[in-house]
């Protein structure tokens, strides 16, 4: 006797806070899949601008852009990712829990500071809501977080990024970023201070932190290297479990290079997961 035939879920509506570079890149991979994914709307600070960026096969977009996170939130997302920075973080993450949404973060850097990290959970937990946290432009998250289980003794994640990436952050105080002839590193210290120092170039130290031994025990260095032309990231890890060594060469996005291609790859990933039959 056969059984009966089941009805494919419905597409999981998704909003997005933040249309800049990887915002853009992550809905143009979102609407080549309509039938597991509903772009429901997307704030954006600018209309203006974002309407400019919404050619070829961003065309669709325009009629979903928003300014007023009220209106994002009234077409009902069931997931809503966070894409424009610490300070989208701040302004928004908190009502989209309250909503009823479930909330992904790209800019982890913010959950560096321990009181907001702690406010989000506790509003989460509040309204039965998941915060989502993406790997991001880093590999073997799964491996670190499961030697956490059992126990790590030392983490270290290095950063190498060529000069030009690190434009617009503290960098340019400590170096001649136009002048460098050799890999130079200038940060040395832990996760917590590499997030509030360089908080748009550390997402990925936040995340190696908060998924092994936390902000202030994960080390992190960080360097201007002009023989790169890519973003170079390595973590190396010991624990009970054994070691670990990653080392990951992205390509930058072409409109920031402070952003690895693949991170807009690896939300559309976690995003496409909440709806898969197998996950992975």
């Amino acid at each position: 006797m056969h059984g009966a035939r089941s009805t494919p879920p419905a597409p999981l509506r998704v909003g997005m806070i933040g249309y800049g570079a990887i915002g853009q890149s992550l809905a143009r991979s979102l609407l080549a899949h309509p039938g597991q994914v509903q772009l429901t709307g997307v704030l954006t600070q600018s209309l203006e601008q974002g309407k400019a960026a919404c050619t070829g096969e961003l065309a669709a977009v325009a009629a979903r852009l928003m300014s007023d996170r009220a209106e994002m939130l009234a077409q009902r997302p069931d997931l809503v990712i966070e894409c424009a920075g610490h300070a989208a973080v701040d302004a928004h993450a908190a009502v989209v829990l309250q909503a009823g949404c479930d909330l992904m973060v790209v800019s982890i850097g913010a959950l560096a500071d321990e009181r907001r990290r702690h406010a989000l959970q506790e509003a989460a937990s509040r309204h039965g809501r998941q915060i989502l946290l993406v790997a991001g432009a880093i590999g073997g998250i799964d491996w670190l977080a499961a030697a956490r289980e059992a126990g790590l003794h030392q983490v270290i994640y290095r950063g190498r990024k060529p000069p030009g990436a690190w434009k617009g952050s503290a960098a340019e105080h400590a170096l001649d970023l136009d002048g460098l002839t050799e890999p130079t590193l200038f940060f040395e210290g832990d996760a917590a201070q590499a997030a509030r120092d360089y908080p748009r170039n550390a997402n990925v130290a936040a995340t190696v932190a908060l998924a092994t031994l936390g902000m202030s025990q994960t080390r992190v260095q960080l360097w201007a290297d002009p023989t790169l032309t890519e973003n170079l990231h390595e973590v190396e890890a010991t624990g009970r479990a054994g070691r670990l060594r990653v080392q990951l060469e992205n390509h930058p996005e072409a409109d920031n290079p402070r952003t690895s291609m693949i991170t807009a790859y690896s939300i559309l990933r976690a995003v496409l997961n909440r709806r898969a039959a197998i996950v992975l």
